[in-house]
């Protein structure tokens, strides 16, 4: 399946901002499972300098900075994507104590790599009070994978997607209490639970189509940008998953960037001098099947 997508970010300042430093994380990756066939990214105003390189992930990374005084910002980002099929799939023989062990023992590259998605991050911190909530679903004896799908489907359901509950600061801790919060909240809490059990999860940022209801047009700049997980197996590598939707991802799903959280992905970062309080921010984003 292939795709054309445009991100555009809009930032309208009360004041001047005099100049501005950026990194963007807008450009799809290209892997196994997909391809990104190009990507452009438009600047107004045009930047003083601009350079794009990969980082410790393999993601794509945009930085580019502003040397004169702005009251707008816009960011568009085009790509073209093709989404390859099938998905890799896990074994379904493994038992999360297998798994462990293959992770404590192997010593081939992916699995030791993997050993890095155990740690903490900056926005996720391995606690008790996670692995006790997990727990019911990811006991030792239990096949790997149908026990993430388990997991997978108690989030889902035990939890409220809401908007308004969170924000980017929201600690994981207030999530789990209260059971409302977004895509990243769900992904970042499936990757505590799973890493206070001692295994492997990393984040995964990106895009999911989304189609109107038979007999009526898509409308402009109804998509957005996604979250979803991504567990090892040693025999299959790594497996995406989507606690929000309670599914493994499929051809709908892009993926821009990995990370051990939010805080390696985010699609725009950076330093501003100048520019009032809290800006003014419009997000549109048009993910559009082509064939």
């Amino acid at each position: 399946m292939r795709y054309k997508i445009r991100h555009i970010t809009a930032y309208n300042y009360q004041e001047s901002v005099h100049n501005c430093y950026n990194i963007a994380i807008l450009a799809p990756n290209s892997s196994e499972r997909q391809t990104c066939h190009f990507n452009d990214i438009y600047l107004n105003p045009y930047p003083s300098t601009a350079v794009s390189h990969r980082d410790y992930f393999g993601n794509s990374l945009f930085q580019f900075d502003i040397q004169k005084p702005h009251k707008q910002l816009t960011i568009t980002s085009e790509s073209e994507v093709e989404v390859h099929e099938p998905v890799i799939q896990p074994s379904p023989n493994l038992t999360i104590k297998e798994v462990k062990d293959c992770l404590l023992h192997r010593k081939d590259t992916p699995s030791l790599l993997a050993r890095e998605y155990l740690l903490n991050s900056t926005m996720i911190k391995k606690h008790a009070r996670f692995k006790a909530y997990a727990e019911t679903e990811l006991n030792d004896d239990r096949p790997y994978h149908e026990a993430l799908i388990a997991l997978n489907h108690k989030i889902f359901t035990e939890f409220i997607y809401d908007p308004a509950f969170t924000s980017i600061a929201t600690p994981l801790s207030e999530v789990l209490e209260h059971k409302r919060g977004v895509c990243q909240d769900f992904a970042h809490l499936a990757i505590c639970c799973l890493r206070s059990c001692g295994l492997p999860a990393r984040y995964i940022s990106g895009y999911i189509e989304t189609l109107p209801p038979p007999g009526q047009k898509k409308l402009r700049g109804v998509d957005a940008t996604h979250a979803w997980i991504s567990y090892y197996c040693p025999d299959s590598g790594w497996v995406d998953i989507d606690p929000t939707n309670d599914t493994l991802i499929n051809h709908q799903y892009i993926v821009t960037a990995i990370g051990r959280d939010f805080a390696d992905v985010t699609p725009l970062k950076g330093v501003i001098f100048g520019g009032g309080t809290m800006p003014d921010l419009k997000v549109s984003v048009d993910v559009a099947r082509i064939k």
